[in-house]
């Protein structure tokens, strides 16, 4: 998942998606606002968990499951533009998770200095690059690479998925944590959405956003966790059977609660 499967899926889509400025930039305010969030959970989160536990707090603060479960919302809820934009915010935020956000998970249990060897190690930073450069100077991946690609796609979506199925296997009683599952979803279900709408808002207000952009980061705000929250923990080792709880807990309420907040959020921003 961390070192090849994410790699492959995001290098083909930023290579077919011809990213351009307007969308790099997109890509540059998700990930600046998710490292922002990851930051600021992991200093308030630091004197009332222990250190494994506010490490895997901070890094699930920043994401949310923009791809496994948001995707296919956005699909729906979207037009073809609206998806792209939707897309290229993903990125955003996966990159801080490969990145920024890795490096808060390893700091709950390793040095700086090993932390930044970890995210170096990664190679979603490099596909990334590759990507841009690729399509910086307009090259042409083969098309026999690019079919063989497509399919990672599909196993990103099943194999994330099933990891998390692979740790609550292993879960007992006795890994609830009520206090940590409690923050993990104020974060993600009071912190995003707040945050989202507020974006939303000042963008609409400063340079004038379309609807669909501003649907795209509203969207952004209500999915539940990261699914690579337990990626991320199995990964580092850091407690991953509490961080798959609380990904079940916001999983299982995300069908309810993504309409209820939609109800809310369109008004307040306008678009309904």
């Amino acid at each position: 998942m961390i070192y090849i499967i994410a790699p492959l899926t995001f290098f083909r889509g930023l290579t077919l998606g011809g990213p351009s400025v307007d969308y790099l930039l997109l890509t540059a305010a998700l990930f600046v606002l998710a490292s922002t969030i990851g930051l600021m959970v992991s200093l308030l989160a630091r004197p009332f968990f222990a250190p494994e536990e506010a490490a895997l707090l901070a890094f699930s603060a920043g994401t949310g499951n923009t791809g496994y479960f948001g995707l296919p919302v956005a699909m729906v809820l979207l037009p073809p533009e609206g998806v792209t934009l939707y897309l290229f915010s993903l990125l955003g935020i996966t990159l801080y998770e490969f990145t920024v956000g890795y490096y808060l998970s390893a700091r709950g249990r390793f040095s700086i200095r090993e932390s930044l060897a970890k995210i170096l190690r990664l190679p979603l930073i490099y596909a990334f690059a590759a990507a841009l450069l690729v399509s910086g100077l307009g090259l042409t991946v083969p098309g026999a690479i690019m079919e063989g690609l497509d399919y990672f796609k599909y196993s990103y979506t099943v194999l994330g998925m099933m990891i998390i199925g692979m740790t609550l296997g292993r879960v007992t009683l006795r890994e609830v944590d009520a206090r940590f599952i409690a923050a993990c979803v104020a974060a993600r279900y009071v912190l995003w959405p707040m945050i989202s709408l507020a974006a939303v808002l000042l963008l609409q207000a400063s340079i004038g956003i379309s609807e669909t952009l501003a649907l795209a980061l509203l969207l952004l705000g209500i999915v539940p966790m990261a699914a690579n929250v337990v990626v991320v923990a199995m990964e580092l080792n850091i407690g991953p059977e509490k961080g798959a709880i609380a990904v079940l807990l916001t999983t299982l309420a995300a069908p309810l609660l993504i309409p209820f907040y939609l109800k809310i959020l369109l008004p307040l921003s306008g678009l309904q």
